[in-house]
């Protein structure tokens, strides 16, 4: 419930902070930030500090993945505005279909240690967000349902 909790709050914070200062902006501060609490998340030693890493890393992680659906929508062209957000889902969770088994994998390397197993991927994941992010293009404010791909310039023809 309490990392529930703070999933609504990063999302409902930066989706709005994103309005302001831009989405690429703001989904690589959330995922930076989540660095940052990894290894509070990861490795607390008492429940009550478990709960605040969990907190605080549902924030940040909802702060990025809240923001991204919007981000990706804005980055569609307008005859691939249906297909192509829900395409990338898709695809990230076929890539993160191997998450259990690859974290069962570190852990049992590392002598049972999920809390590295947990830091790894999901830090590894962060650094790609970002990468990825800041190599993209920013289309905030975008006017669905104008025929112009985002950032191209040209006209794209009306679904029909």
């Amino acid at each position: 419930m309490i990392y529930n909790i703070g999933a609504i709050i990063g999302g409902i914070s930066f989706g709005t902070l994103s309005e302001h200062y831009g989405r690429r902006r703001i989904i690589i501060i959330a995922a930076l930030l989540s660095l940052l609490v990894l290894p509070l998340w990861a490795f607390a030693t008492s429940i009550v500090w478990l709960a605040v890493g969990a907190f605080l890393m549902q924030v940040m992680v909802q702060g990025a993945w809240g923001v991204i659906p919007v981000h990706l929508n804005e980055l569609s062209p307008d005859d691939a505005r249906g297909t192509f957000p829900g395409f990338v889902y898709q695809l990230g969770n076929l890539i993160a279909s191997v998450n259990a088994t690859l974290q069962a994998g570190i852990a049992a390397h590392y002598d049972k240690n999920y809390g590295l197993a947990l830091a790894a991927v999901a830090g590894t994941v962060a650094v790609v967000i970002v990468v990825l992010t800041a190599l993209g293009t920013e289309a905030k404010g975008v006017q669905f349902g104008t025929g112009v791909a985002p950032g191209s310039g040209a006209a794209v023809s009306p679904a029909i």
